[in-house]
């Protein structure tokens, strides 16, 4: 009996083992070749460009979808292959017209959904609505609304880079890889920028400081900061909360008698540091609406500043921000490829690209492959 059950037992083992070497290769070539099913959610095509350079460096072709605007304006996503327990990828670049683009990304999500995917992830580079992820006045915290959308619709995870607030991860009922890009642009800043040693790092408001601060520690340079806002900004404007006039109430309770409130008197802007004959280098985060950086620019400018650069991950670079930028005494804007802004640069040839898209395809690649992602945050810091 013994022998009798050690032979089939013996064969069933050997005939379950012949299979593994002799297609273990091939295998293996199949899961380099459509291993990684990314789509893009995007209808536009100055959009997808950053999705083709993700997808090239993967090695991989997009998955096959269609995504358009019906007549009425809707927006329909139509997945033309299977994905039924794979783990999907869907990345989403942020056009101008955010909302439009914000519901590509749950109508696909949704439609991977509902077609049995296992995980969807989204690679969102630039998370729209960041900065509006703090209570002001009678407004929303929009981040949080828009973070539960995303998880209603079906995204299990998020891949993105540099949110305004590294808080808002805590808005999501699922992981959140915020992925940086200070590397690629302190690379660009020691190789495009002659005599940077010469440069000095500048924040353009206090809030900025512990950004430029982790640039300058790491790039060995000096750190200014600036202080102060041009005046008629919107927090000094009338929000109604003074009407009606402020009576004194004879029939209220005599005990509730607050204390008065010292208004804040603004100075204005001034630059704590030393920029004479130095090369000025502002970071910040996000750069659209520029007429702050412009009047930063025309202080240090004054102070002594010879040239002028904006180090910035997300060039939004909304209404005429290129043509104030060319007429400006910026010398030169760079931006990296999270947000789409040919159209930008065609009009103003001061704004230059850095290429983001390696450390999106490797985040890709660890994630489909159960890896450790702290590689791709060595060296840095919490400020950044």
């Amino acid at each position: 009996m013994h022998r009798r059950r050690a032979g089939p037992h013996k064969s069933v083992f050997s005939h379950s083992q012949t299979p593994r070497l002799s297609y273990g290769h091939s295998s293996r070539m199949n899961v380099a070749k459509s291993g990684y099913p990314v789509f893009s959610a995007n209808s536009t095509t100055a959009c997808t460009e950053l999705a083709k350079k993700i997808t090239e460096r993967l090695g991989v072709e997009l998955g096959k979808s269609v995504v358009y605007q019906e007549s009425n304006r809707e927006t329909r996503v139509d997945v033309k292959e299977s994905v039924r327990g794979q783990d999907i990828f869907i990345i989403q670049t942020i056009p101008r017209d955010v909302n439009t683009a914000i519901m590509e990304l749950l109508v696909m999500a949704y439609a991977l959904k509902t077609s049995c995917a296992k995980n969807i992830i989204g690679v969102i580079p630039y998370f729209p609505y960041s900065k509006q992820c703090k209570m002001r006045k009678r407004g929303s915290i929009v981040c949080k609304l828009l973070a539960s959308m995303l998880a209603k619709a079906g995204l299990t995870h998020i891949i993105t880079m540099d949110l305004h607030q590294k808080e808002i991860q805590g808005f999501f009922s699922f992981p959140v890889d915020n992925l940086r890009a200070s590397p690629f642009l302190l690379q660009y800043i020691q190789e495009e920028i002659p005599d940077y040693r010469n440069a000095i790092i500048v924040a353009k408001s206090p809030s900025a400081a512990k950004r430029a601060q982790s640039y300058a520690e790491r790039l060995r340079l000096g750190l200014a900061v600036m202080h102060g806002e041009a005046q008629c900004s919107e927090s000094d404007m009338a929000d109604g909360r003074h009407s009606p006039p402020s009576v004194r109430n004879t029939t209220g309770h005599p005990g509730l008698e607050l204390p008065l409130m010292m208004a804040k008197e603004k100075p204005p802007i001034t630059v704590v540091g030393d920029v004479g004959g130095r090369i000025a280098i502002i970071v910040d985060d996000i750069i659209d609406d520029v007429e702050d950086f412009v009047a930063a620019a025309e202080i240090l400018k004054e102070r002594g500043a010879y040239k002028i650069y904006i180090m910035a991950t997300h060039g939004l670079l909304s209404a005429d921000a290129p043509r104030l930028i060319e007429e400006s005494a910026i010398d030169e804007v760079v931006v990296t490829n999270t947000v789409p802004h040919e159209v930008q640069k065609l009009q103003c040839p001061k704004i230059k690209t850095v290429d983001v898209s390696m450390i999106l395809a490797e985040a890709i690649r660890r994630i489909h492959n159960g890896e450790s992602m702290a590689y791709l945050f060595r060296n840095i810091t919490v400020d950044d």
